[in-house]
């Protein structure tokens, strides 16, 4: 998931237009984007718009970010949006591993209730925010809380807003992000990058997302169309750096074949950990539609 869409979830005139949109992923927002007044209506709007045969079928990557565990409306985001068309909840401000599991549980109660993942081959799976100084400080034990975590997605306004810290700061942000795909890489978990609030700075989205990609990061989140182009070009591997990992696939087999732990490839090294991304990459690139 190169790209990820923000979509208000009190905008359901946005929807389709979404789902035709070039992202590889949607995620409908029930929390920030939408005022207290409307979140009963926004959240019976997603639900029978989830409910159409072209979102079930869709290849695209289906998220709802609910309203916190705190709030009287994450049960009833909860129950009203675990449909057949769902892949992830993403949940924000998670502070415990505690709270994680009692997520899941809610969702679990909700597959049952209406029919969702009864063979359990198609679990939906939960997006972990990390958007406060304890989430950060903890990141790896949320992130490893349960199976059902899918990933990490950094969030730099909540988390720096409250403690004064410039998101301008570059320090601060490469520092942030650094701990968010460190903790992913250890839970063996996605990391996704924070949204970019500057719509029309183009070049500074391009950079921030051309450095979450050599980070390692899955995709990043965007918030207006115009970024989808951008990330999904940043997040998708080089027609280079795919023929490397492919080289390195073939030498592999020939090099176990000769009991060789060791060889080399385009002039450079190669053993078990240049390896093993080599083969992410291969299968990253397939998932792609690349090779």
């Amino acid at each position: 998931m190169r790209s990820k869409l923000f979509v208000p979830g009190s905008r359901p005139e946005l929807f389709d237009k979404a789902l035709n949109s070039p992202a590889d992923g949607l995620s409908f927002d029930l929390e920030d984007a939408v005022a207290e007044s409307k979140k009963d209506e926004a959240r019976s709007n997603l639900g029978a718009w989830m409910d159409a045969e072209s979102v079930r079928v869709s290849k695209k990557t289906i998220i709802v970010r609910v309203n916190g565990m705190d709030t009287r409306h994450f049960e009833q985001d909860v129950v009203q949006c675990v449909r057949a068309g769902l892949d992830m909840i993403n949940l924000p401000k998670p502070e415990s591993p505690e709270a994680v599991r009692q997520a899941v549980t809610a969702i679990e109660r909700a597959e049952r209730q209406n029919g969702v993942n009864l063979d359990g081959k198609r679990p939906i799976r939960i997006l972990l925010n990390i958007e406060t100084a304890k989430a950060l400080r903890t990141a790896f034990d949320l992130a490893s809380a349960h199976p059902r975590v899918a990933g990490l997605q950094l969030g730099l306004a909540d988390l720096f807003e409250p403690i004064n810290v410039s998101r301008k700061e570059i320090f601060a942000v490469q520092y942030a992000m650094m701990q968010v795909k460190l903790a992913a890489g250890e839970a063996g978990v996605d990391a996704y990058d924070a949204a970019f609030a500057d719509i029309k700075n183009t070049e500074g989205f391009a950079l921030v997302a051309g450095f979450a990609a050599r980070l390692g990061f899955t995709g990043k989140s965007c918030i207006h169309p115009s970024q989808v182009a951008m990330a999904n070009e940043a997040f998708r591997p080089s027609d280079v750096a795919i023929a490397h990992a492919l080289r390195i696939l073939d030498a592999a087999k020939e090099a176990d074949a000769q009991g060789i732990g060791a060889y080399v490839v385009d002039g450079k090294m190669i053993d078990p950990p240049f390896y093993k991304s080599a083969v992410k990459l291969v299968e990253h690139a397939k998932r792609l539609g690349l090779i």
